[in-house]
């Protein structure tokens, strides 16, 4: 499937998020351009200490900039900015596959999908690390358990995005957490969506990665318990409620023993602790019932203003 089956009357955006990215930013712009030449084609400089704004502007991006620094920040405020009906969402490292866009494009227009995420195919050793790889299979098979098992890569940089999809996404994270966020509001939501896999390159020469396998996979994993807490809370709480009353069935286990046995409860503080932690299970458990509640509003409401959004090829 090409950009000749891109409806001619579709505005397309072409989204690219940066933070000192001289190197490469020049030929993502050009790539780009060349892959959708109707699209129009916006750098979000993140406070670059380099010539980052310079060359995107000079191979005919539109250039904007975005003080909060965060890719989570950026992609708030590109979806909050920027009026478009498909919305392709791409790193600047020039590491993602340009020629992949139409037909992930042309995916979301003709399949009536909200998101198509361009799953990664390393063709060299140093374009994804072990290290990356490992912590993102890890990441994404957990959130597989706890959401739904429907992406193979879940911390994809290269997506294309439905209006619905930009217009209804509340971007509440700050970094590169953003791509856990971007995956679990498509599962919350059932929204319709798409893998594709698109050639994945190494860097160029004097471009460096500016993410930490260990520290922003630990951040990532963070913001994974915490979507889980607010989209999932009775699971949450539930599994808090079975741990709290298991630890109160064990520490209470020897004070029932000796009561049986001898009508006297000589361990009162270890009979009070057992009381407290079956108490916190119960309160855990009850947080849990009225959060619950509290999340399928919150869901509703979501659910509604995305519907409020014209689906494409509607008006």
């Amino acid at each position: 499937m090409t950009d000749s089956a891109i409806p001619l009357k579709l505005r397309v955006a072409v989204l690219i998020p940066c933070y000192n990215e001289e190197q490469a930013i020049a030929k993502v712009v050009g790539d780009f351009r060349r892959a959708l030449p109707d699209a129009a084609v916006y750098v979000y400089d993140n406070n670059s200490r380099d010539q980052t704004m310079a060359r995107a502007a000079a191979a005919g991006a539109r250039v904007r900039r975005e003080t909060l620094q965060g890719k989570g920040h950026v992609v708030r405020r590109m979806f909050a900015d920027l009026e478009a009906d498909v919305y392709v969402l791409v790193d600047g490292d020039d590491t993602y596959h340009a020629p992949s866009a139409p037909a992930m494009v042309a995916r979301l227009v003709g399949e009536q999908l909200d998101m198509v995420v361009g799953c990664r195919v390393g063709e060299e050793a140093a374009a994804y690390r072990s290290g990356h790889r490992l912590g993102n299979a890890l990441l994404t098979g957990f959130v597989a358990r706890l959401f739904g098992n429907r992406f193979r890569d879940m911390l994809s940089g290269y997506r294309v995005f439905s209006r619905r999809f930009a217009k209804s996404f509340p971007a509440l994270t700050q970094g590169f957490e953003i791509e856990t966020e971007l995956t679990v509001h498509a599962l919350g939501l059932a929204m319709p969506t798409a893998e594709m896999d698109t050639p994945y390159g190494a860097r160029p020469r004097g471009s460096v990665s500016k993410l930490s396998t260990f520290r922003d996979g630990f951040r990532i994993l963070i913001s994974i318990v915490k979507l889980f807490k607010d989209e999932r809370p009775l699971i949450f709480f539930g599994f808090a409620c079975e741990i709290l009353a298991a630890a109160s069935l064990i520490v209470v286990y020897p004070v029932v023993v000796t009561f049986l046995q001898t009508g006297l409860v000589p361990r009162l503080p270890t009979a009070m602790l057992a009381t407290g932690l079956m108490l916190l299970a119960f309160l855990s458990l009850a947080c849990g019932l009225i959060l619950d509640t509290v999340t399928r509003g919150r869901r509703e409401m979501k659910r509604l203003a995305y519907l409020a959004i014209p689906a494409l090829g509607r008006s």
